[in-house]
This record gives structure tokens, sequence and C-alpha cells, in this order.
């Protein structure tokens, strides 16, 4: 949160806020279009037999892989609707992928946006990733009320005038031991959601 009352020089670093410390929108209509992608995470703790319960598909409200990932899909659309001072984007992809990892008792939701805009698209694939979470978290609750959503968190971005950037590798990084993936012959394949956004 800005404090309209901080220094103008600490207000001015805020490019959503102007001078006054009022709330804005950040002009970008001298800004070229650029190719612009970033990917973002998020990842549920559940319990050993709900993380079985989901990669056998016996949760009693569904298939939690195909409708987490649509609804991130979804939710990413709609991301300017959500938060006041995002810019409405012609997305060009998203992708979301909801992949379970029984070594840390996880579901881990990754989403990539994509766009050809004067602005980037972090915001679309953090808000993918958290309604992605959010919908695992709905349809696992009557099973399991102890499920929490922890690390919504960037991971990389490219494209604009800042280039690319990417989360450090380690304890805290993108891609966890075992790279999140069950091993060959277990059952439950990863499911992804592609969509072109209008």
């Amino acid at each position: 949160m800005n404090d309209p009352g901080a220094p103008r020089n600490v207000r001015r670093r805020l490019t959503h806020v102007d001078r006054s410390g009022r709330p804005r929108m950040v002009d970008v209509s001298a800004k070229p279009p650029t190719v612009r992608r970033a990917m973002a995470e998020a990842e549920v703790s559940v319990a050993q037999d709900t993380l079985s319960l989901v990669i056998d598909g016996d949760v009693p409200k569904g298939d939690v892989f195909t409708v987490a990932e649509l609804a991130g899909v979804m939710g990413g659309k709609r991301t300017s609707d959500l938060i006041p001072l995002c810019h409405p984007i012609p997305l060009t992809d998203l992708v979301v992928e909801v992949t379970p990892d029984r070594a840390a008792s996880t579901l881990r939701v990754r989403a990539t946006a994509a766009t050809i805009a004067q602005t980037g698209v972090e915001m679309e694939a953090l808000t993918a990733a958290s309604v992605a979470a959010l919908t695992v978290y709905d349809m696992l609750k009557g099973v399991d009320r102890g499920a929490e959503i922890r690390h919504i968190r960037l991971l990389e971005k490219s494209g604009g005038a800042s280039g690319e950037w990417h989360r450090p590798a380690g304890p805290a990084g993108p891609e966890p031991a075992g790279g999140g993936r069950l091993p060959p012959g277990t059952r439950g394949p990863r499911r992804t959601v592609r969509r072109d956004a209008r």
C-alpha cells in the first residue's frame, strides 16, 4: 500500500500512483507493442490420501485437473476486470497446467501467458495460477479442510523495456526436487488446457 503522506520522491517510484498519491493506470500509449511472456505458479498442499483421490479421479466433485486448468484460463482472461489498475490486453496464448507431486504432497499449478502488446502479462499469469489454485481448493475442501494454497509467485517474464527476469533457482526456486512429476507408470497423467484468448 502506498502512503499518500510519504515523501514525494518515494511516491514517484510507484507507477500506479500519481504525485498526489492518487491511484492511476500507467499510460503506455507511447510504448511500442512487443512480444511478452510470463510464467507464474501456485501450490496447493494436501494430505496424501487427498492427493491419491485427485490422481485416481475419485474426487466427488469431478476431475480436478481439467476443471482447475480451465478455470485458470478463464480467470487469466478476466484479469483486468479483477485487478483495478491492470490494462485489458489481448492474450495470444494462455496455458495452465496442474501437476501432482507425491513427494511434497502438493498440486503444483503453472500458468504461462503471452501477448504482443504495450505492457506485460505478469498479472495475467499470476491471476490464472491463483484462480486455478482456488478451484483446486474448492473441489477438495469437502474432503480435506486442511488444504492450503502456498507460494503464488512469478517465475519468469520476458519482453518490454526491462527484458528478461527469472526467479533464482534453489530451495525456493521454480523447480522442485523431481520436477514435480509423477514417476513413469503412475496413474494420473498431467492435462494441459490451452486457449486462444479473443
